[in-house]
């Protein structure tokens, strides 16, 4: 007598199929719309994720949140590295890892240090030209033809942001407005060198290694102030380790299938995400400059999106047409 089929499990063949037509309604989207959905997966996830840290670091020391939230973020990645074995994990390009960690420290430790000193609107403000100088670095560093609309759709969002904060900008953060500044072009720095890696190391080595080398490097800091966790805090702590490590996943998956320039006008979507999870959790109403630059933002963003797969749909079709065969009666 044959008995029916578990209902709390699905057989593995009917998820590898639905894993596969998920995966080939995502290829026909284009490499840079893939790309734009897994920059702003990993935007959501940020949001999220800088929420709590932003909790965090107004209870403990600024630099052991950092240090926690990386040595989590590697914890939540060891039974994976475990599962298929540390010389999988290994990187093709180690020096390379080494010096975007050392790179992505030096900006963490920027930022950390400024966090306190400045209001959160021009903490806002300043972050948000790091994608300009990803876009800069894309074009001088990595040779990316450099499209016109990414540059005004860039260039909108900023003035999308700018309309959000700008009411609330003080500048009374006076040296350490520069210092959180120079956070930008370092974290721009770092993303650009992820990029670079994806050509010889997959998303999941690139995530391990920057959490690797963060941790390590901001011990020593992290120990100078010490306060014991509580349970809560730990928990915390664990979810921020998930959180941060499936979002630099989905931001280096998006590295690898797109031109980087290509997926910085959607980073500006993530201050929409932050107002959200302000009002969420916070209960932070939004204004009325903060809908109209979200507003602006979502324009810019649906803007380039769609000409970006006008684009990807011309330079498929020119690349069909000067295919052997493909000669036209």
């Amino acid at each position: 007598m044959h008995g029916e089929p578990d209902d709390h499990t699905e057989p593995s063949s009917r998820r590898a199929r639905r894993f596969n037509s998920i995966h080939e309604r995502l290829e026909k989207f284009g490499p840079t719309l893939r790309g734009m959905l897994w920059t702003i997966a990993a935007g959501i996830l940020f949001a999220v994720l800088n929420a709590a840290m932003r909790a965090m670091a107004l209870q403990l020391d600024p630099y052991q949140t950092q240090f926690l939230r990386y040595m989590f973020g590697l914890v939540v990645m060891l039974p994976l590295v475990l599962r298929s074995g540390i010389a999988s994990y290994w990187p093709n390009d180690l020096r390379g890892q080494v010096v975007r960690g050392l790179v992505h420290t030096a900006g963490m430790f920027l930022w950390f240090t400024a966090l306190p000193r400045i209001p959160l609107a021009d903490m806002t403000a300043i972050g948000f030209t790091t994608p300009i100088f990803i876009m800069l670095g894309a074009a001088l560093v990595l040779g990316e033809k450099m499209v016109a609309a990414r540059w005004v759709a860039a260039l909108l969002g900023f003035c999308g942001v700018i309309i959000v904060v700008g009411p609330k900008l003080a500048g009374s953060g006076g040296y350490y407005n520069l210092v959180m500044l120079a956070s930008a072009p370092m974290f721009a720095a770092s993303f650009l060198i992820a990029k670079a890696l994806t050509r010889r190391d997959t998303p999941e080595v690139i995530v391990v290694w920057q959490s690797l080398m963060v941790t390590v490097l901001t011990l020593p800091a992290a120990l100078a102030n010490w306060t014991a966790p509580s349970a809560w805090q730990w928990t915390l702590f664990l979810g921020a380790g998930v959180l941060g490590s499936l979002g630099h996943y989905c931001l280096n998956r998006g590295f690898l299938v797109a031109d980087i320039s290509a997926t910085q006008p959607v980073k500006f979507l993530d201050l929409i995400w932050a107002s959200i999870m302000g009002y969420l959790l916070f209960a932070n109403v939004p204004t009325q400059t903060t809908i109209a630059g979200g507003a602006v933002i979502f324009v810019a963003s649906v803007w380039i999106a769609r000409s970006e797969a006008r684009r990807s749909a011309a330079l498929a079709a020119a690349r069909v047409s000067r295919a052997p065969g493909s000669s036209r009666e």
